[in-house]
């Protein structure tokens, strides 16, 4: 009150000096002797005399304004400093709700769309293919299509190719999973190592012969463990064209899971290394084995100065009808792209698979017969029981017939006479004599072709770039250019079915808790990389470098190739074996402790005003993390932070690159705690209870949540006492349903606990911007009213069950094949509700016998005050060959469009959180205290 006087008293004193200064310059200029002379007709002697008054009359103004000026800012500089509640102090209203006052500040812009370029639409040629528009008129059908079934019957006429022969380049390549049925570094030790020894041996054999390869993390390791002259050989062989390296990714990694962030850094690992190492920058991507192809690597290629690219796994309706139009080669083009500028040049495999059976042409009895090494007292047949057979003069001009046929056929469903044939698979050309079985046997037909003119054809060994540089030439256009004719597509390639309705789906969701590992270690890594970049170099800077641990740059290198190694295709969709994907956990978790230290050691530096008193002491860390893991598939237990007689202190780090405001959660030993700035300003927080389960309250820990702003890419500090501010210290109150079980629910003085036995009326939750309306049964999502429209939008929330089929083809890590329509989920018991409202956010949780679920609305302005946040734990360990799903109805008209979900990485201290068929999730709140 005495405050509120003082402004009072002080904005007065500001409108009588600007009303008096005014009134003694408007009194000067009236009795001006010289203003009523002439009858105010000025003679040219009398301008100047006007003149003077009127600057004499600014002069007073601006002396004016620079009073008014410094009363002003005594006011703000007395407000600033005075004691009383922070702006963000929140009230009771009448009817019993909290409410926070607006921010002087916005917390978010509204963006017009002519701020984003893609808002505007295409200008520039529309795409002659668009991905769902092929969707919708695709008929799926599935007809037998002959020797290729998902395809038809390929006639042509012997005299197509008279006026331009025929191109064939054969691909050999060996496709290395980094982890699937073995480890990574078992298939190392015990495969790939062979491969690539074996392959710069062979090349440097005959400078004909060609490889490709992608998998970088792999010919990294390898490179690690061959001397000088082996090195020397490989960087000859990539220097002379023999050997290329595809994409150039540290994996080739899945499109479906994986974070745009992921992507692009596993990218940028492969290609420093590449650079680095063999000075080779990668032109074209291969992509042969990722289940679905999204239109964001396209985007991400081009972006890194690829060319042209190739896909394989695209559903096999689509792959007949582009094959039947001859679309299969097309320019790539992102659907908000104006200019063209993002497009590439793209190859899809026509034919089932990858494997040499499925790529020679379009019958897979005849492909399986040159593959050499299915030669009979091999390891391997062909399962159409007609063995290959060794090239001899004797029998060179059938079995080359009989491959020219195929060669032919296929080149009928492309546009050019350039025909793209690899001759590979998964480990291949692990043993010396695959490689020259494959080799001398191909090359003896190729001798065979090109030696006869009439057959007009011409067929060599190649790498990817070789095909894509001869088509580009035969069709007269620079790499990466449209070649005249070829179709413009937009849209992606998901999802993927190989074959009747095995739809490649369900690993969207498998294995989850990594999922959420894989965005933990994700964000954690953005944040190290940041702090570590500043630190290190205000410590050069400031000659201080021998101080600070630069060695942490290591920690920070391993941690990036984890998180690529992850994003391979088997490795975050959770398809590889059991024992792999612990072997994934132990590193992800192994990275992201040693994250954590980079973190510690990088803030300690940052937050230090005397930079000299810096001292590095690994085993008497300065700072402690928030959260640990006692093992890979281990939930996080969060810090505890005992308050005591002394100030604890919280480091917090904001690793976006704008500034935030946003909810920080912390747990302490005591209700009875006080939060100030940084500043030493009292916050207002919300405390409530930590339960460990629907009944049970945790003894001697309290969540504490305050609202924080933090800048872009900085730190901040709060200070946490011991001591209660009845003012600011604000307690939840939590409502228990019951729904007539009889459970005992333990309770706490300090705060309001309602038990509510029996009850299903629904009930709602509200901050300013909107109403949630849930089900007093299930506790689940019902409807949502934004406060400033009238209509309410359906959100109807339900977790089902499917089954799956009794068939030898069964839902797994892979496919999705339910036993037919989901079924409710139906709990042995009803759930018990947990109800919470506070000042600062208000929550429904849901304890059900399988899942755990959280719905949290958030009282505050800007863009979580917009949001509702939605986690769920789930554990089904009990449901044998069934999986959990949770459906969300609406009334919302998409017009027919898909919906879509868009995620950003968390910063550190959050993790994502999903729900799924797979035992554990894990979900936590904060915006990345340390």
């Amino acid at each position: 009150m005495k405050l509120k006087k003082q402004v009072t008293v002080c904005g007065a004193a500001i409108f009588c000096v600007a009303v008096f200064s005014l009134y003694l310059m408007l009194d000067r200029v009236q009795h001006d002797p010289t203003r009523h002379q002439n009858g105010g007709n000025f003679p040219r002697s009398q301008i100047s005399v006007l003149q003077n008054r009127i600057e004499q009359l600014e002069q007073l103004l601006e002396e004016n304004h620079e009073i008014i000026s410094h009363i002003k800012d005594s006011v703000l500089e007395l407000t600033a400093n005075a004691e009383g509640p922070p702006a963000m102090l929140p009230y009771y209203t009448v009817n019993g709700s909290w409410v926070v006052p607006p921010e002087p500040r916005p917390s978010f812009f509204s963006i017009s769309p002519q701020d984003c370029q893609f808002a505007l639409g295409g200008r520039g040629q529309k795409p002659e293919l668009q991905m769902l528009t092929v969707s919708e008129e695709l008929p799926f059908d599935n007809v037998d299509g002959g020797v290729w079934r998902q395809g038809f019957d390929i006639s042509y006429d012997p005299h197509d190719w008279d006026a331009e022969d025929l191109q064939v380049f054969v691909v050999p390549h060996s496709h290395n999973d980094p982890g699937w049925i073995k480890t990574f570094d078992k298939y190392y030790t015990e495969q790939t190592q062979h491969i690539l020894n074996s392959m710069v041996s062979k090349l440097q054999e005959d400078p004909r012969r060609r490889f490709l390869w992608a998998e970088v993390s792999f010919f990294a390791k390898w490179w690690d463990n061959i001397n000088a002259q082996k090195r020397a050989a490989v960087r000859r062989l990539v220097g002379n064209g023999q050997l290329e390296i595809a994409t150039g990714g540290w994996v080739m990694p899945d499109e479906a899971n994986s974070h745009y962030f992921a992507l692009i850094d596993q990218l940028i690992e492969g290609h420093q290394w590449l650079e680095r190492n063999l000075g080779a920058t990668p032109r074209s991507g291969w992509a042969v084995d990722p289940f679905g192809h999204s239109s964001t690597m396209p985007y991400l290629l081009r972006r890194a100065n690829l060319t042209s690219m190739l896909i394989q796994r695209v559903h096999y309706a689509i792959k007949k009808h582009f094959a039947a139009t001859h679309s299969l080669e097309f320019m790539w083009r992102q659907t908000w792209d104006s200019d063209s500028s993002t497009d590439i040049f793209c190859h899809m495999m026509p034919f089932y698979s990858y494997d040499i059976p499925h790529t020679c042409g379009p019958d897979p009895k005849i492909c399986c017969q040159f593959d050499f090494k299915r030669l009979p007292g091999g390891r391997i047949n062909c399962p159409w029981k007609v063995p290959p057979r060794a090239i001899t003069e004797a029998n060179v001009a059938e079995r080359a017939a009989l491959l020219l046929d195929q060669y032919r056929k296929k080149s009928r469903l492309f546009r050019s006479n350039v025909l793209l044939v690899p001759l590979g698979d998964d480990f291949r050309y692990d043993k010396p004599q695959e490689w020259d079985a494959q080799f001398f046997n191909y090359q003896r037909l190729f001798d065979f072709f090109n030696s006869r003119p009439n057959l007009h054809v011409q067929a060599q060994f190649g790498t990817l770039s070789d095909y894509f540089d001869a088509l580009y030439k035969r069709t007269g256009v620079e790499p990466g250019a449209r070649p005249p004719g070829f179709p413009v597509l937009s849209g992606d390639f998901f999802s993927y079915a190989d074959r009747e309705d095995h739809y490649w789906t369900g690993y969207y969701t498998s294995r989850p808790f990594y999922k959420s590992l894989d965005r933990v270690l994700e964000a954690h890594l953005r944040g190290a990389e940041v702090l570590y970049s500043l630190a290190a170099a205000h410590s050069r800077h400031s000659g201080l470098a021998g101080r600070y641990p630069l060695s942490d740059f290591t920690l920070l290198t391993e941690a990036r190739r984890t998180l690529g190694l992850f994003q391979h295709h088997d490795a975050i969709t959770g398809t590889a074996k059991e024992a792999v994907v612990v072997d994934y956990g132990v590193r992800l978790l192994r990275s992201l402790v040693n994250l954590k230290q980079v973190i510690i050691h990088a803030a300690h530096y940052l937050v230090l005003g005397d930079k000299e008193t810096y001292h590095f002491d690994p085993e008497a860390p300065f700072l402690q993390v928030d959260d640990t893991r006692l093992s890979h598939d281990a939930l996080p237990e969060h810090t505890v932070i005992q308050l005591d007689s002394s100030p604890r202190f919280v480091v917090l780090f904001n690793p976006l690159e704008q500034e935030r405001f946003s909810m920080v959660s912390l747990l302490v030993n005591s209700p009875r705690v006080r939060v100030l700035s940084e500043e030493g300003q009292p916050l207002a927080v919300q405390i409530s209870a930590h339960w460990s389960s629907a009944t049970e309250v945790v003894p001697d820990v309290y969540q504490v949540s305050v609202p924080v702003r933090l800048p872009a890419l900085g730190l901040g500090v709060l200070q946490l006492q011991l001591g209660l501010d009845g003012h600011r210290t604000l307690p939840s109150s939590v409502r228990v349903y019951l729904h007539g079980r009889q459970l005992s629910v333990s309770r706490h003085e300090a705060f309001p606990l309602r038990v509510i036995d029996s009850g299903s009326s629904d009930f709602a939750l509200s901050n300013r911007y909107m109403q949630v309306w849930f089900s007093g049964l299930t506790g689940l999502l019902k409807s949502i009213r934004r406060v400033d429209e009238e209509q309410e939008q359906q959100v109807d929330m339900e977790f089902l069950v499917y089954g799956t089929r009794t068939s030898k083809d069964k839902s797994g890590a892979y496919l999705f094949l339910p036993d037919g329509e989901a079924k409710p989920y139906v709990p042995k018991e009803p759930p018990v509700l947990h109800v919470t409202e506070g000042p600062f956010f208000s929550e429904v949780v849901a304890y059900y016998e399988h899942v755990h679920q959280v719905v949290r609305l958030y009282n505050l302005p800007g863009v979580e005050g917009l949001s509702l946040d939605i986690s769920s734990l789930v554990d089904i360990r009990d449901y044998v060959n069934k999986e959990l799903a949770l459906r969300i109805h609406t009334d919302i008209d998409s017009q027919g469009a898909a919906p879509t979900v868009s995620e950003e990485a968390p910063p550190p201290g959050q993790l994502l959180s999903h729900a799924s068929h797979a035992p554990h999730t894990a979900h936590c709140p904060g915006p990345g205290c340390l």
